[in-house]
C-alpha cells in the first residue's frame, strides 16, 4: 500500500460461499464503504495461487511453450506455469514442478522475483514469478489429460520484441517476463561509454 494512502479497508459484514467450480470458488461479501457508510455486495473469485516460470538455458534462451487456450480460442506462446497444488506452500518448488511437468527441463538457482494480484477487483489469489537458470532437458514431460504443449526456445534478446509485436499476449506471461527482464538487466554488467 502506498505510504500516503488515505483509502481505508472496507469492513466485511458477512461472507457466503456461492459455488465451487473445481479450479475456483465464488463467494459474496457484504461490505461497508467507510466513506459513505453504505453497504455493497461484492463477488469474489477464490483461487489458489498461481506460478509462472521463466526458465533460461545456459546459452541464453527462455524455455517457452505453445498451447491452445480455451478462453481466447487461440494458440498462445507462453512460459510454463499453473495452479499451485493445495499442499504446496513454496512458489519456487511449485514452479520447478510445473517446469519439469510441462517441458522436462530442470535448472539451478531457482528463485522468486515477483508477485502480483492477477485481478484484485474480483480475485483473491496471487501469481508468483520464478526464475530458474542453467535449464536443460532432463526428464520426459508429464502432461495431464487436458494438456497439449510444444516447447519452444526463444533468445532472451527476442522477448521485448515478441511482447511489443503481440506474439506474446497472455497478460500474466507479459508481467512475469517483465519481472524477469528487470531482474536480468539489473544483473548485467554496466556498459561504459
Amino acid at each position: 500500500m502506498p505510504p500516503e494512502s488515505v483509502i481505508k479497508p472496507w469492513p466485511t459484514l458477512s461472507s457466503r460461499a456461492l459455488a465451487n467450480y473445481r479450479i475456483f470458488q465464488l463467494r459474496s461479501d457484504l461490505k461497508v464503504n467507510p466513506r459513505t457508510g453504505r453497504q455493497h455486495d461484492f463477488f469474489v473469485i477464490e483461487c489458489a495461487d498461481w506460478v509462472n516460470v521463466v526458465a533460461v538455458t545456459p546459452n541464453g534462451h527462455v524455455v517457452m511453450i505453445e498451447q491452445f487456450r480455451h478462453g481466447s480460442n487461440t494458440v498462445e506462446l507462453e512460459i510454463p506455469g499453473g495452479i499451485m497444488d493445495p499442499h504446496e506452500q513454496d512458489p519456487v518448488a511449485a514452479g520447478q514442478r510445473e517446469l519439469r511437468e510441462e517441458t522436462g527441463y530442470e535448472g539451478t538457482a531457482a528463485r522468486q522475483v515477483g508477485t502480483i494480484f492477477p485481478n484484485p477487483a474480483i480475485q483473491s489469489n496471487r501469481c508468483h514469478t520464478v526464475v530458474v537458470e542453467a535449464c536443460e532437458p532432463r526428464h520426459a514431460t508429464e502432461f495431464d489429460s487436458a494438456e497439449d504443449i510444444a516447447v519452444r526456445l526463444v533468445p532472451v534478446s527476442d522477448i521485448p520484441r515478441l511482447i511489443a509485436n503481440g506474439t506474446i499476449r497472455h497478460a500474466l506471461v507479459v508481467v512475469a517476463l517483465t519481472h524477469f527482464l528487470l531482474h536480468w538487466q539489473a544483473r548485467q554488467p554496466a556498459v561504459s561509454a
